[in-house]
């Protein structure tokens, strides 16, 4: 059975490959009646779009997208709606050498025994190309959230964090690193280009907030919303970790220090309640308590780096290969548009379960 579809009532599958003619998504369960065309999407495209910067991967692609069906007159009709997004920019002759043998890091080898082939060209189905499908996907989800603000941002970059103090979401935009502190940017952009000039990579760290979800969202025990968000989280191209709320932070508290204490609210007692504290991140019993919810995402180092490693080829014979081609030299600065798509669609998800099941 091939998994490569995410949700259970706003469902999506993606599509294509990295050197293929095209990427894409088809959207299935979106209500009806939400105003969409190709420039409600397109933005949230640009954001992830590679060839930006020089701390980026060069390939030039327009991430255009087209939707080819599931609209009529400006509204989705409630009908699965289609997206496309041309590969315009493949340089398939990089990849020659990755026919013979297997790039240490990557998913060569794992596809390769799965399957018994597998496309090289630039991994094919497990290249990080692929998430521009979700964050197409993630922007139809969005106009099912519309009272739910989503943002993520690069708090870390080979180790090294921003400082909280620092932080100002107004500079999320105004820097190549979706870094919400100027400071730590401009230490980044030395940081980044070293490893992108010696031809090696360095990891980071993504949050994301979403606020405005109201409680209730999620489901126990097995429809936990944490546990789809962690799913989520963990199926994107290169994460190694997500933590919700204090995530692994919590195991070093007290239950004193990680309670999120509760005062009755302000407005009355039909109110929602004031919270005092969220190291739980919004989500306690797998349900939304109406916090933020909130998650931190490990992204490891891009594997394509110069630096020969050992490895083996196709029959077993020990080689050595490092990896031609133009890739990122710190994947996660692009995570961050994909972070928050599937931060939308979980949400957008878990809004029309709970609706479906308490009205």
């Amino acid at each position: 059975m091939s998994v490569n579809s995410f949700g259970r009532l706003f469902r999506f599958t993606t599509w294509g490959e990295s050197h293929g003619p095209a990427i894409g998504a088809v959207v299935d369960g979106c209500p009806p009646g939400l105003a969409i065309d190709e420039g409600v999407i397109q933005p949230f495209l640009d954001a992830r779009r590679p060839g930006q910067s020089k701390y980026t991967t060069q390939r030039q692609e327009p991430d255009a997208v087209r939707i080819l069906s599931g609209v009529f007159e400006g509204r989705t009709t409630g009908t699965p709606i289609s997206l496309m997004i041309e590969n315009v920019d493949q340089r398939s002759k990089d990849y020659s050498e990755v026919a013979l043998a297997y790039r240490p890091g990557h998913a060569d080898y794992a596809y390769d025994a799965k399957y018994g082939f597998r496309d090289y060209r630039g991994g094919g189905r497990s290249s990080a190309r692929e998430t521009a499908s979700r964050v197409a996907a993630g922007a139809v989800a969005r106009l099912v959230i519309p009272e739910v603000k989503i943002l993520a941002y690069v708090s870390e970059i080979a180790g090294d964090m921003i400082d909280p103090g620092n932080f100002d979401e107004n500079e999320i935009t105004e820097n190549p690193f979706f870094c919400p502190d100027a400071a730590a940017a401009k230490r980044w952009e030395k940081i980044v280009d070293d490893a992108r000039k010696s031809g090696s990579s360095v990891g980071a760290v993504v949050e994301c907030y979403a606020s405005g979800v109201p409680a209730g969202w999620g489901a126990p025990l097995y429809g936990k919303l944490d546990a789809d968000l962690a799913a989520a989280m963990m199926g994107i191209n290169a994460v190694k970790g997500i933590e919700i709320g204090d995530g692994f932070a919590a195991a070093r508290l007290s239950g004193e220090q990680n309670a999120d204490p509760m005062r009755p609210a302000a407005e009355g007692p039909d109110g929602a309640p004031e919270f005092l504290a969220n190291h739980a991140g919004g989500i306690a019993g797998g349900i939304s308590t109406g916090q933020p919810v909130t998650c931190r995402v490990a992204f490891k180092p891009t594997s394509s780096i110069l630096t020969p490693q050992q490895t083996i080829t196709r029959d077993g014979t020990a080689t050595e290969m490092f990896t031609k081609g133009r890739h990122d030299p710190c994947v996660g600065i692009r995570g961050v548009p994909v972070v928050e798509a599937m931060m939308a669609v979980v949400l957008a998800d878990h809004k029309l379960l709970h609706r479906g099941q308490c009205g």
